[in-house]
Formats: C-alpha cells, sequence, structure tokens
C-alpha cells in the first residue's frame, strides 16, 4: 500500500491515500528524511509477525507453567 506526502503541518505529515482523501500521520513514524511528495509504502512483515507471536506464547507458558 502506498501513500504520498502532501505536506507537513507541526508534528503531523497530512498523507493523501489511494482515494484522494488524506490523514495525518505523526511525523515521528517517518524516516527523518521524509519530505513533501515523497510515496510511503506500508507493508506486514508475516516473517516478524510469526516470531514476536511464538516468543510470546513461549514466555505465556513460562509464566503458566507449574
Amino acid at each position: 500500500m502506498q501513500f504520498i506526502i502532501d505536506r507537513f503541518e507541526c508534528e503531523y505529515a497530512v498523507v493523501e491515500l489511494a482515494d484522494k482523501s488524506t490523514v495525518n500521520i505523526p511525523r515521528s513514524l517517518l524516516p527523518k528524511d521524509a519530505q513533501e511528495g515523497d510515496i510511503i509504502e506500508i507493508t506486514v512483515n508475516k516473517n516478524e509477525t510469526s516470531k514476536r507471536k511464538n516468543n510470546i506464547s513461549k514466555l505465556m507458558d513460562d509464566v503458566w507453567e507449574k
């Protein structure tokens, strides 16, 4: 999924979505060198998600182990 940085307003980036609507994203979530007109891509990292779920599952097993 791609978005375009339309402009910056204080601590927010106004980002244009595919349907031409806009949303505000905290500037702190963007790379430091992001500029107006840059395209942002958001992806889901299934590998890291799986690792995190496995880690949480192991932690929960340790907590509830008798």
